[in-house]
């Protein structure tokens, strides 16, 4: 029986350097084409965020990619009284040389887009080969969306891009399917 107990307090002690040492990096595929990627998705499931407290149902966002390289996103979603809102944003490669992968988006005016703290991380994080469903996040595990071309996604997929999230280490307990009315 101690040697049991010795076996468990040691692993009691190693699990979280393991855990620490799996978890510190968030990895973003190689490259996205961002030409096949503009286009209409529908989101699936998200982490609950302020900024998205006001949807209650069909949340989609376009990108139309631009000739200056980035990319104009357009989220829209239904809000409780019926209508529609809609945020008109910014998305820009987080280097200049890439990787095409890592975005930082920012959806405060125009005038306000040399200051840092306007941009928020995504990073596409998986995508099908046909690029017709994705896992986009942030590298803080804070946010992540499951987004796919057609409003409704077959469950395999959507299974891999949850998998694909809890092997980076988000807590994919958090996600809330989206409401399609």
């Amino acid at each position: 029986m101690r040697n049991s107990y010795s076996v468990l307090l040691a692993l009691a002690v190693m699990a979280p350097q393991v855990q620490a040492q799996d978890t510190t990096t968030v990895t973003a595929i190689d490259s996205l084409d961002l030409n096949r990627y503009a286009g209409q998705w529908y989101e699936i499931a998200r982490f609950p965020n302020e900024f998205q407290l006001k949807c209650v149902a069909n949340v989609a966002a376009r990108y139309t990619l631009l000739a200056n390289g980035e990319v104009e996103v357009l989220n829209t979603c239904r809000v409780s009284d019926g209508t529609t809102d809609s945020a008109i944003g910014r998305a820009k490669l987080a280097k200049k040389d890439g990787p095409t992968s890592k975005l930082k988006v920012r959806f405060a005016p125009a005038i306000l887009g040399w200051l840092p703290m306007v941009w928020g991380d995504y990073w596409v994080l998986d995508i099908t080969d046909s690029y017709d469903a994705v896992l986009v996040g942030t590298p803080d595990r804070e946010y992540l969306w499951v987004l796919s071309r057609t409003p409704e996604l077959d469950p395999a997929t959507y299974q891999r891009l949850v998998d694909t999230a809890a092997r980076q280490w988000f807590d994919v307990g958090r996600l809330v399917r989206t409401r399609r009315e």
